[in-house]
């Protein structure tokens, strides 16, 4: 099988270790790199997944928080160097691929449901019987 020129130069950006499994209502944490000047820092922003676009390494997502009020969203390219780590702080509960009914959303109405972990993951206390 032969990949294209344009396949061939993409597989090289691609980013190889790092990459975290998260889908659309996971609650996350970005450690993004800031350049000020000279100095670089890490900067974090966490909020809710409402998007998450496929597309080889074009891929991206969105990210919604809500700071002093005001809902804010930002793109993140999913392979990009900028980033240094994608923490996933909880699994959202979610029957959609894109969550942008939040955007209407206030308070505790603009929650996620918070997936249940795996019965088999939860430990089970050995049962005491007479």
């Amino acid at each position: 099988m032969r990949r294209s020129a344009i396949e061939y130069v993409e597989s090289k950006f691609l980013r190889k270790e790092g990459v975290v499994d998260f889908r659309t209502g996971d609650s996350v944490r970005v450690h993004w790199k800031v350049k000020e000047g000279e100095k670089e820092r890490v900067q974090a922003f966490e909020g809710v997944v409402i998007r998450k676009k496929r597309g080889y390494n074009r891929s991206t997502f969105t990210v919604r928080k809500v700071s002093f009020g005001v809902g804010v969203e930002r793109i993140f390219p999913l392979h990009s160097p900028r980033y240094e780590r994608i923490e996933v702080l909880s699994r959202g509960d979610v029957n959609r691929n894109r969550l942008f009914y939040l955007r209407d959303l206030k308070g505790k109405a603009s929650r996620v449901d918070v997936q249940e972990e795996n019965e088999s993951k939860k430990a089970t206390k050995p049962a005491t019987g007479a």
